[in-house]
């Protein structure tokens, strides 16, 4: 028996890149491999250790975490996307905030990230029993909203520094929202550190937003279709036929291409009725969307594909607080791959206040 055959026998055992052993575990036998090449004994030997040594930690997987990771990755996935926090990171503090979505406040209250309600939440509260008697949390309609509201939560001046570290550094992350107090367990960075490692959730930060499904929302094209022919709750239909979108949208051009300024917060549902369009995921490709993006007032809308320059006359773009690499795509009608590609940036890096953006080559 030679040692490349032990080699393979053993990755055999392993899940490929992705999965909750590939980095670590396939770089240990490697290392074993390569150091051990010896007698048949002592590589079947090698083989026969590791082998329980990868039983003893599938022991510690729990398959409600795992179920819970391919249910909700693409909300953090998005967040990271929109507002440049790791999605290892976003994805590790609601395993722990929720129990996997198991606590009475993500059941109860959609609340994956325990945030209580604080002096400035003018919305729905739920009470549970916490560092004090029946303490004030917020309650949300959807998950969504909660993992939004945690990125808000995020970006108060008090974590500024956060945005400082580089995405793919998750244990500097971790250690330094522990510092800054986000948490009051000591070992609170240990375990948003070990929770990443143990299932692989470093990978999220390469992944593409686009590129995954959001299993939290998901409808049938039958069912989406019906919900922009009868539901109108925005627009107002006339008898003939004809859709009155003026309450909802704002009607201008920008950057060569007819498009929608948002008057009021709506779903993409709302305003694909309120447009009497159908077909919704092409608007969402049109607008480099998800389907469940909370669209706010002064969104701008597009029915056909954005440019892949900005307006000759508009030659770059000073980021400011709050704007996302979205967000100022969608206000000077360029792709968002073309406003990173202009700008040698990899896909999916956040902007950053005080950034220049330039729209031409």
């Amino acid at each position: 028996m030679r040692v490349a055959t032990n080699k393979n026998a053993v990755a055999a055992y392993f899940p490929k890149k992705n999965s909750i052993f590939a980095s670590s575990k396939a770089k240990l036998i490697n290392h074993i491999i390569q150091n051990h090449k010896s007698d048949m004994r002592r590589n079947i030997f090698i083989v026969v250790s590791l082998l329980v040594f990868i039983g003893l930690s599938a022991q510690n997987i729990s398959k409600d975490y795992l179920a819970y990771i391919e249910q909700y990755k693409s909300l953090a996935i998005k967040e990271q996307y929109r507002h440049g926090i790791p999605a290892s990171i976003t994805m590790a503090q609601a395993l722990i905030e929720s129990n996997a979505g198991r606590s009475m406040l993500a059941v109860k209250g959609n609340n994956h990230f325990g945030i209580k309600c604080g002096s400035n939440w003018s919305g729905k509260t739920i009470n549970k029993d916490d560092d004090n008697i029946q303490e004030c949390f917020r309650w949300y309609n959807k998950p969504i909203e909660s993992y939004e509201d945690h990125s808000l939560f995020l970006k108060r001046d008090r974590y500024a520094s956060l945005y400082d570290i580089p995405l793919k550094d998750y244990k500097t992350w971790a250690r330094e929202l522990r510092r800054l107090g986000y948490a009051t367990d000591v070992n609170y960075a240990d375990k948003l550190i070990k929770i990443i490692e143990d299932y692989g959730l470093e990978e999220l930060v390469y992944e593409n937003f686009s590129s995954t499904t959001d299993n939290t929302d998901r409808r049938s094209k039958t069912t989406v279709e019906a919900e922009t022919k009868t539901k109108d709750p925005i627009g107002k239909r006339h008898s003939s036929g004809v859709v009155d979108y003026s309450d909802l949208l704002s009607k201008t051009q920008n950057n060569g291409r007819t498009c929608y300024i948002l008057k009021k917060d709506a779903t993409m549902a709302q305003i694909a009725a309120s447009l009497n369009k159908t077909n919704i995921k092409f608007m969402l490709y049109c607008n480099d969307m998800y389907e469940d993006f909370t669209l706010h007032a002064g969104t701008y809308i597009y029915l056909c594909k954005k440019r892949s320059s900005g307006d000759s006359s508009i030659r770059s773009y000073n980021v400011r607080i709050g704007d996302s690499m979205h967000s100022v795509a969608q206000r000077y009608g360029i792709t968002l791959k073309a406003l990173y590609s202009i700008n040698n940036l990899p896909y999916g890096t956040p902007a950053t206040d005080g950034m220049t953006l330039f729209f031409h080559k």
